[in-house]
């Protein structure tokens, strides 16, 4: 049965104009699709069309009533992360008016809650506020709200992004059970991870991507080599309990400059509040032993301080996100480390320029955050974090939303461009997205390191 149809369709965003057109599709009843094309081609703007979300300003569009959509960012009467600040996911005084994640599935759902919570385990997750909860966790437990209100046409805005391997092979399991069982799936993805399962594939067309190439004039670039060096980070026997949990657990590490370090472990293992710890974002900072370039935390320094030497990206970061910034004003933020623009120099303002010509997003200069697609923020918040040359450069999951092109462009621009004596810390869940020339690799699990390794010939 047919269950939703385009016809020669025109998509207008609004204050954006039209972002498709000539778009003709047709759905049935119990088909699995996977939208797919390059960053910036449109794909979340399709899944949200189908969710009756843009204009159709031409041509005809059917699609059914009982849909559930689930995006990247939670924006809803229930929770939206405009009501809160980035900092206040890590402070010990939880807001009352933030949902526990048992009263965000229960909301306006009659029945109960106890098939989900067992299928996407959820259970330990129930009596946390929203605010607290990894971004993995929160896709997990978003994707099963979806669920609960039994629709027709489930649809998924990157789904398997920022899950790590075992509970993105879980969902990927309950997905095709859905499918399966007679479910219509939507969902976008990279072009390279369709799973097996799904039956259909839209392709979004676009231009060919263009790599990116160093200007060699003037890089500082040169070959990494390791040698002893001054520590940056140090941390000794670092625990950090909130609410009676414990998220870290006598943790002790040590990374000297230079040093290229990958941070791996599954979805709430406690690697982005270790970071977090670093930024002087966190509170508990303060309570452990932790000296950063060489100074105690607490020592007197303000947490400006701390941050002006240090470049951040992370999915935490992405939702809280103001989104009245223009693309340009989103990447010059990072030179005063606030989420507001500033009056710039000459050389910043060049440096701007430089870094937008250089991963060709020109043309999006002037354009407001929320009219960009979720990859060409998540690109912007990785120029935002390299834009001032920090000394520490930490990349949390930096590659969500991006297709492989890109995230080779990244890589590109990391190898030309990141000198010797800047120390880069990057998590991520599928280790092929690793650069070239990681020397180290730390593994949390539950909260403990589970190990700390020179890897010398790491891919």
């Amino acid at each position: 049965m047919e269950l939703f149809r385009f016809e020669n369709a025109t998509v207008e965003r609004a204050h954006a104009g039209p972002v498709l057109r000539g778009l003709n599709w047709v759905g049935t009843t119990g088909q699995t699709w996977a939208i797919v094309g390059p960053t910036g081609s449109g794909k979340t703007t399709l899944l949200e069309t189908l969710a009756g979300r843009h204009r159709v300003v031409s041509g005809t569009r059917t699609i059914p009533e009982s849909t559930a959509f689930v995006g990247f960012r939670e924006d809803s009467r229930l929770f939206s992360p405009s009501n809160f600040y980035y900092q206040q996911r890590f402070e010990f005084n939880e807001p009352d008016d933030c949902p526990t994640a048992r009263e965000f599935l229960s909301a306006s759902i009659p029945g109960s809650i106890d098939a989900v919570v067992e299928q996407f385990r959820l259970a330990e997750l129930l009596e946390l506020k929203l605010l607290k909860l990894s971004n993995g966790q929160q896709r997990r437990l978003r994707i099963a709200k979806g669920l609960l209100k039994k629709p027709t046409l489930l649809l998924l805005d990157d789904p398997f992004s920022g899950l790590d391997t075992a509970t993105r092979a879980e969902l990927n399991e309950h997905l095709r059970r859905l499918g399966d069982s007679g479910l219509t799936v939507v969902f976008t993805c990279r072009d390279d991870a369709v799973p097996d399962w799904v039956a259909n594939v839209f392709r979004i067309a676009a231009p060919a991507t263009i790599r990116f190439e160093p200007n060699r004039s003037d890089s500082t670039h040169v070959p990494l080599q390791l040698s002893p060096s001054e520590p940056i980070i140090e941390m000794a026997n670092v625990t950090v309990r909130n609410g009676g949990r414990t998220i870290l657990d006598q943790v002790n590490w040590c990374v000297n400059r230079g040093e290229r370090w990958a941070i791996l472990g599954p979805n709430g293992s406690g690697k982005t509040t270790l970071l977090s710890l670093l930024c002087g974002d966190h509170p508990q900072a303060f309570a452990n032993d932790i000296r950063l370039f060489g100074t105690r935390r607490g020592g007197g320094e303000t947490i400006w301080e701390v941050k002006k030497r240090i470049g951040l990206v992370s999915p935490e970061m992405h939702q809280y996100f103001p989104r009245m910034l223009t693309a340009r004003e989103a990447v010059a933020s990072g030179f005063c480390d606030r989420f507001s623009p500033e009056v710039q120099t000459a050389d910043q303002s060049r440096r701007v320029d430089k870094l937008m010509t250089q991963f060709h997003l020109e043309p999006e200069a002037s354009r407001r955050w929320w009219q960009l697609s979720t990859g060409t923020q998540r690109l912007l918040l990785f120029l935002r974090a390299v834009i001032k040359g920090p000394e520490l450069l930490i990349l949390d999951e930096p590659f969500q939303a991006l297709d492989a092109p890109t995230v080779q462009r990244v890589h590109d621009w990391l190898k030309s461009e990141l000198s010797t004596e800047q120390t880069l810390l990057i998590v991520v869940h599928d280790p092929t997205e690793l650069p070239a020339a990681m020397t180290h690799a730390l593994r949390l699990n539950e909260g403990r390191v589970a190990g700390a390794n020179f890897l010398p010939h790491f891919p």
